[in-house]
């Protein structure tokens, strides 16, 4: 057996190391030497700690040639740490670290690297046993290399959103991870990447800090029970200070509830790591001792101070016979304001023992199957998973006597479904291109569209800047393009004619109304007018107009706007009948024909209230009024007219029997505590299933219109370096094509134009090679559709 290499004789190494180079020893390395002896000493597990950060490219070269050596001597184990800018090119401070493969223990980095270097972490993997990283600015997380030996991942304010199709693919022994304080917010795509993990033991999004008047408080940490306990302590330990935490502050709680039916109603306001508010602080309930300790203190898991001029907080309760402990969240994911998180994590990771510092126990699990069984949905109608191969098959073979074709296509439906962790999200690609020739910084914005009718790969929308413009969506080219007409003005409405499918209605936000026909309409993108001329029709103007639609002859058609009034047009013959004055209280957002009724019409107003309307009675009285708790922003029928969808500000969703209004579901979105969150929803193809989206979130929410139950959530993702937020600006289901929709979303961005995305539940984004992502622009304050 050979000898391994003394401590003080790898020091000696290194000396001679840097006077062949003529350079004077790295003072950090030198400590790394002393502080491994004094260890050794002790009887300690003899660890360096190496610093890159303090490393410069002259001690480049001697400390490779130690790294070398490192691995034949009595050091155990190298944790290794870059704490701040590091000097070192991405490419050398790689190959050091990579040098020490062998002994590598713990990876503690903070992000000063570029794109190519985390590729290549990502990508090809590392031996060490913890891997903790800070401040990184990748947004999508893809970990696919090989991380064999790595039970610990702390990846703590990080601008995580979501994780690719095979993250977390190639860590058979990771048992912790730790994803406080980042982005990530979907229930469906998060659970799905964590299943890969087949030791998963202990998962934290937020931290539960514990405190008790009778028993001392828990330590932040909660490290497993598994024997790598030691090294992961250790590296807690020894973790560099940081910047110091902003916590979250918690609403009151039932405190006669189980803390799992009770962290669904929590308000985690989260924010983005970087833009901290230094006014955030905690507070704990006055039963508590009353004890005065440092924020510090708070951080390492002890009991959060209280400054005397903040009021105290409420924290919940659980209890162990007669102890009774007290919780305070800090540093939550956006993820844990979702509704029943708790309950969704505990039942799709079946191998979970902690979550967020909380053991899981088996009354946990089977409560967790009873709400998750109440409330989610794994795949659409409630049908057992099949492969899709399975199903072509008995529909080929017929192998199942009276079951019908439709019946085949929901199974079919489902078992795409299921084998779609991530759905297909594709920008149609023209948008975001150079397409007028006379100006090359000129991009159509789109801000309202609607599908054809009867066409399926037809669908038209309008432009900030008043454009009309005809798209097969399906080919991503224009078909039919009519510029703006005199002073531009934002198209905020827009409606196709059933009985006349080339006719559509256009109304713009200055009160202009027009019908096209898009076959007399130029075929390419041009700023002359002449030749649509001849093929509109111009109506009376509805002022600061929001809202246009048929009725189901298209004999007739509907305007609001940001007024209480409502104009009737006889579309024949050019002319506005009547204007019903006063319908509501405040402003009408939208007004909705029914889909098969040519009398029916239902409008929704700010003033909190929907109303049915029936043309054929006196329009000073409505057939009903339905209220709601917030300001309507939109109504829509079901296809089949059975239901009124209404949309309230932030996420207050509701579901109307047509008859007599009343409610039916409430499909009780967690709302963001914003009166600028404005919902709109509205079917897929067919009564089912409903979306709904808001303009302060880029999430759109998939619910079965009968029980309320979730389906799924579909996050949209920005695109370019800077991963611009985007938001859901207007949103609708395919007509022709289960589980498929498009949303008009808006980037943050103001040098962004807004975008079109189609989305297909049906397919996998991640396993196809047309990888397109969503978007972001800020939304419009306008209403409408």
């Amino acid at each position: 057996m050979a000898t391994l290499t003394e401590i003080a004789t790898l020091e000696e190494k290194y000396i001679e190391l840097c006077k062949k180079h003529g350079i004077l020893p790295n003072t950090a390395v030198l400590s790394a030497f002393f502080e491994a002896e004094v260890k050794k000493s002790r009887n300690q597990r003899c660890i360096m700690n190496l610093y890159v950060d303090r490393v410069k490219y002259d001690d480049y070269h001697p400390l490779l040639e130690l790294c070398n050596e490192i691995n034949t001597s009595e050091v155990q184990g190298i944790d290794l740490f870059v704490r701040s800018s590091c000097s070192l090119e991405d490419h050398y401070a790689l190959s050091l670290i990579r040098s020490v493969n062998q002994k590598l223990r713990v990876v503690h980095l903070h992000d000063s690297f570029g794109k190519n270097f985390w590729r290549d972490v990502f990508f090809q993997g590392l031996s060490c046993k913890v891997f903790n990283v800070r401040s990184m600015h990748f947004h999508k997380l893809n970990i696919v290399g090989e991380f064999t030996q790595l039970h610990t991942l702390i990846l703590d304010k990080n601008r995580i959103v979501g994780f690719g199709e095979d993250c977390f693919s190639c860590m058979p022994k990771l048992t912790y991870l730790s994803m406080c304080d980042t982005l990530v917010s979907d229930l469906w795509t998060s659970a799905a990447a964590l299943l890969k993990l087949p030791s998963l033991k202990e998962l934290r999004f937020q931290i539960w800090i514990s405190c008790s008047d009778s028993s001392p408080p828990k330590s932040q940490s909660s490290p497993s029970s598994s024997s790598t306990g030691d090294d992961k302590n250790t590296f807690i330990e020894s973790d560099p200070p940081v910047e110091e935490d902003i916590w979250d502050v918690v609403e009151q709680m039932d405190l006669s509830l189980p803390v799992e039916e009770t962290l669904h109603s929590m308000d985690f306001s989260y924010k983005i790591p970087e833009q901290d508010d230094l006014d955030s602080r905690i507070s704990v309930s006055s039963e508590l001792n009353g004890e005065v300790l440092t924020r510090e203190k708070v951080r390492r898991g002890k009991m959060p101070y209280r400054p005397k001029d903040v009021s105290p907080v409420e924290s919940f309760t659980r209890q162990f016979g007669n102890v009774g402990l007290k919780y305070i969240s800090s540093k939550a994911s956006p993820i844990c304001s979702e509704k029943h998180y708790r309950m969704y994590m505990i039942n799709s990771l079946p191998k979970l023992q902690v979550l967020d510092n909380l053991a899981i126990r088996k009354s946990d699990r089977d409560r967790a199957f009873e709400t998750y069984s109440a409330n989610f949905e794994d795949l659409p109608y409630k049908r057992k998973k099949e492969s899709v191969v399975r199903v072509l098959e008995k529909r080929e073979t017929r192998s199942s006597k009276g079951i019908s074709q439709n019946s085949y296509k929901r199974s079919l439906c489902a078992a795409k479904m299921g084998s779609s962790a991530s759905p297909l999200l594709h920008s149609l690609p023209f948008l975001s291109s150079r397409i007028h020739q006379e100006d090359d910084n000129s991009r159509l914005s789109p801000r309202q569209f609607e599908y054809h009718p009867l066409d399926p790969s037809l669908m038209v929308f309008g432009t900030l800047d008043g454009e009309v413009v005809v798209l097969n969506h399906e080919s991503g080219k224009i078909v039919r393009y009519i510029p703006s007409h005199g002073s531009q003005s934002t198209i905020l409405g827009l409606c196709w004619l059933k009985m006349y499918p080339s006719m559509v209605i256009a109304g713009s936000a200055n009160g202009s109304l027009k019908l096209y026909d898009i076959q007399k309409a130029s075929s390419t993108v041009t700023t002359s007018s002449h030749a649509t001329s001849s093929g509109s029709v111009t109506f009376d103007e509805f002022d600061q107009l929001t809202s246009v639609h048929a009725n189901s002859t298209d004999q007739l058609f509907l305007a609001s706007g940001y007024s209480r009034d409502v104009a009737l047009y006889d579309i024949g013959r050019g002319t506005c009948l009547q204007v019903f004055a006063n319908m509501h209280q405040e402003h009408i957002n939208v007004v909705k024909f029914s889909n098969h009724s040519p009398f029916l019409f239902a409008t929704s107003s700010f003033d909190k209230d929907v109303k049915l309307w029936d043309l054929r009675q006196e329009p000073s009285r409505p057939c009903y009024t339905a209220s709601s708790t917030k300001g309507n922003v939109m109504v829509c029928f079901s296809p089949d007219d059975r239901y009124l969808l209404a949309s309230a500000v932030d996420n207050e969703v509701r579901q109307l029997l047509t008859v007599d209004g009343r409610l039916h579901l409430n499909f009780e979105i967690v709302p963001r505590v914003s009166s600028m969150n404005y919902t709109r929803s509205y079917y897929m193809n067919g009564n089912d299933y409903i979306i709904s989206g808001s303009c302060d979130e880029n999430v759109i929410r998939v619910c079965c219109a009968q029980t309320g139950r979730r389906l799924r959530d579909v996050t949209l993702e920005g695109n370019g370096s800077d991963f611009s937020m985007m938001f859901v600006q207007s949103l609708r289901g395919d007509p022709f094509r289960d589980f498929n929709m498009s949303v008009l979303a808006a980037y943050t961005r103001s040098s962004s134009v807004s975008e079109i995305v189609k989305v297909n539940l049906l397919a996998s984004r991640d396993s196809t090679e047309e990888q397109s992502h969503g978007l972001r622009s800020y939304p419009s304050n306008s209403m409408g559709g």
